[in-house]
Parts: structure tokens; C-alpha cells; sequence
């Protein structure tokens, strides 16, 4: 059993039937990112230059065929010289503008019809209007997530393929805020389709989640400073 196999327990996630509202039963204050604006870019883009290092295996023999570019897995896109310029006549938003750096790897064939990786570092320019939050003490986060993938390139250099891509990019405006919201309370959490038939005193015994005892206000309590 899962929160989807055989389960029809209401404590669950999964879509709402009937009134949205029965079964709400706390406001719970949680810490998330909020996104106050985003847009997203796609654009076929010719000419890429990949200037590419770290050949693994070393010292591939020339002349080298290229195969595919894509972004390198486990890294994320890095945002510089960011400005964000507001708008006179519209002060919550402003002209956003930023160097996006891209880490990529360059698959290849070598002469000895080796396949290889190499990587390399692209850098792109965009310049957008969003939606900036007034200032205020908690910091707001204007971020790039960026994707690029390439199937047409040639080898023009010992260490530059020059290629075409699709790149993607979205930009986001966050920040990491407190928020009140509505809560059916805690999920039931049941047991796994193949669960072990050991058990486990003293922890089989003790409640999935934290719980108050009584009310949750301080109304009743005589506090003294």
C-alpha cells in the first residue's frame, strides 16, 4: 500500500472531490519560497561557441566529431552582473538584467572512433521586464534555471566546437517568506505494499507527527514577566 495504491483513506494528497473546504481544520504557518514573478525564453541560437576542457579519456586524437551538447548533470546555471533598474511610472516593476553562465558537456568522437566528453561554459545576456517586490528585511532572490541541447556542431578548433542549440531559460523573482495557509491537518501515512513483519517496540508506539495536548492558544494561561 502507498498514498495511491489501494489506499482510499481521505488523509491522503491526491485530488479534490466534493466541497474543497470540508476537512479543513487548522491554519499552519509554514516557511516557503514564494515566486512573485517568472517568465521563460526559448530560442534556437547558431554560432554557440563551446570552448571545451577537462577531455575524458585525456588526449583524444584529432580530428573530433561532434555529437551532442548538453547541460551538465548535477550543476546549475549561475547569474552575474545582475541590475535591476525600476520603472518610473510603474515602481513594482523593473527592467532586469543579467549574464547567465550555462555549464555544459560536449559529447564527441575522435579519430580513432573514440566517444568522449569535454566541457565547457557559455555565457548568455538577457534582459527582461518582471514584477520586483518592494524592499523590505527579508532579501528577494532573482534566479536562472537554464537548459541547452545541441545535435548540429562542428569542430573548429583543438579545444572549440561551434554548434547549434535550443536554450532555455526561465527567470524567477522569490523570497523565502513565512505563509499562513489553510491545512487538512497531517496525512495518514500507510504501511508499504511489502512492509517487514518485524516489530519495533517503543517506536511503533509513538504518534507519526508532533501533537499539542488541549488548546493551542494561551488565552487561559496567567502569564507572568
Amino acid at each position: 500500500m502507498s498514498f495511491y495504491i489501494n489506499n482510499t483513506n481521505p488523509n491522503r494528497p491526491g485530488s479534490v472531490s466534493g466541497n474543497p473546504l470540508n476537512g479543513i481544520c487548522e491554519k499552519i504557518l509554514i516557511q516557503t519560497t514564494k515566486i512573485f514573478d517568472a517568465c521563460t525564453s526559448i530560442a534556437t541560437e547558431s554560432g554557440i561557441v563551446l570552448s571545451v576542457t577537462d577531455f575524458t579519456p585525456a588526449d583524444p586524437v584529432l580530428p573530433l566529431t561532434f555529437i551532442s551538447a548538453e547541460n551538465t548533470p548535477g550543476t546549475t546555471a549561475t547569474v552575474t552582473d545582475l541590475v535591476v533598474e525600476r520603472l518610473e511610472n510603474a515602481p513594482n516593476y523593473a527592467n532586469v538584467t543579467m549574464n547567465i553562465s550555462i555549464p555544459v558537456t560536449v559529447t564527441y568522437r575522435d579519430a580513432n572512433g573514440v566517444i568522449g566528453t569535454a566541457t565547457a561554459n557559455i555565457v548568455v545576456s538577457k534582459a527582461v521586464v518582471l514584477f520586483v517586490p518592494q524592499p523590505s528585511a527579508t532579501p528577494i532572490d532573482i534566479t536562472a534555471t537554464a537548459l541547452l541541447s545541441s545535435q548540429i556542431g562542428t569542430f573548429t578548433s583543438p579545444n572549440i566546437f561551434t554548434v547549434t542549440g535550443c536554450i532555455q531559460i526561465t527567470i524567477r523573482v522569490s523570497a523565502v517568506v513565512d505563509v499562513l495557509v489553510p491545512s487538512y491537518g497531517y496525512p495518514c501515512i500507510p504501511p508499504c505494499q511489502q512492509a517487514c513483519g518485524s516489530q519495533c517496540p517503543g517506536i511503533q508506539d509513538l504518534p507519526a507527527y508532533p501533537t499539542a495536548v488541549g488548546t493551542n492558544t494561551a488565552s487561559n494561561i496567567n502569564l507572568r514577566v
